[in-house]
């Protein structure tokens, strides 16, 4: 028999036996995250994409979840757009007022301007914004490229299906209800991160300046990062909406990239949503669905 012919047979052999066993390994995964999430309090929804096949797992994407910051990140997409369109520059000039420095919101950098009336680079805000949540800054971002429908039309542009930002972080705070409509189904952010990494939807350079902020983001570290080894690369952002009176968070969220030891990536969101449970059972229910996933991938 032809040498050449056996191999090609032992080829399609090895892939589709490592086809079934991944198949299995995903199902084994489903199976688990369901079992965590059937008996945990509140909704939560997830999904992962493999980077590289576009295998992707799901659970519960029926629902749109309050995203809270992190819509922050396709805000910072649609503005480092901007950017690589010549329409704004890092380093350009943005005011920093007493009318844009709202009280009463999470604001770093309200606390580390606190007598306002100063100008900084447009970086800092977008670093302020990524990599601390700021909400002032985040205002001062949508202003800067038209207002939330702007970048709700350049997500839609992009092709995602499922992203919904309507209303900004001072719109927010009037109306616990608000934040609600500002949502998205888990899949259709996996498949903006998917387009992040893998699309050239920005310039090498804005790239690498989100990727840098957003791999050094120690908001959420029991979250995503929680479970997975020390060191491990993880690009990702957080959101959090607070409690109201009745003691329910309406969003405990960590969205993002995960890198492997070989180099091979995973993108992974989890939204916990209408949770009466304290803030460590919330981030360990994302810290428990991150693991499992790695343990998959990492095998």
């Amino acid at each position: 028999m032809n040498s050449n012919f056996v191999n090609k047979i032992i080829l399609i052999f090895i892939v589709v036996l490592c086809s079934q066993i991944n198949f299995a390994q995903i199902e084994n995964a489903r199976n688990e995250i369901n079992n965590l999430v059937k008996h945990a309090n509140g909704k939560i929804g997830a999904a992962v994409m493999d980077l590289d096949n576009l295998d992707t797992l799901t659970v519960n994407d029926d629902n749109c979840f309050p995203m809270q910051s992190v819509y922050k990140f396709p805000l910072a997409l649609a503005v480092l757009c901007e950017v690589d369109k010549g329409n704004l520059s890092l380093d350009q000039k943005i005011s920093l007022t007493k009318e844009n420095l709202l009280p009463n919101t999470w604001s770093p950098l309200r606390e580390k301007y606190q007598n306002a009336n100063v100008e900084i680079a447009l970086s800092e805000v977008l670093e302020y914004v990524v990599a601390q949540s700021d909400n002032n800054g985040c205002d001062i971002l949508f202003n800067l490229v038209g207002g939330p429908a702007k970048v709700n039309k350049y997500i839609a542009d992009l092709g995602i299906k499922g992203i919904s930002i309507l209303n900004t972080e001072a719109e927010m705070h009037k109306d616990w209800n608000i934040q609600y409509k500002n949502c998205s189904n888990p899949s259709a952010m996996t498949d903006l991160f998917y387009k992040f990494a893998r699309k050239n939807i920005l310039s090498s350079a804005s790239k690498d300046f989100i990727w840098n902020i957003m791999t050094q983001n120690v908001f959420g570290s029991k979250r995503i990062i929680g479970q997975l080894p020390d060191k491990t690369v993880v690009a990702h952002k957080t959101g959090s909406s607070g409690t109201n009176k009745e003691g329910i968070a309406a969003a405990t969220n960590d969205a993002g990239i995960v890198t492997l030891p070989d180099g091979k990536q995973f993108a992974i969101v989890v939204f916990v949503s209408d949770s009466p449970d304290d803030a460590d059972t919330r981030d360990k229910i994302i810290a428990d669905i991150a693991k499992i996933v790695w343990d998959v991938y990492s095998n």
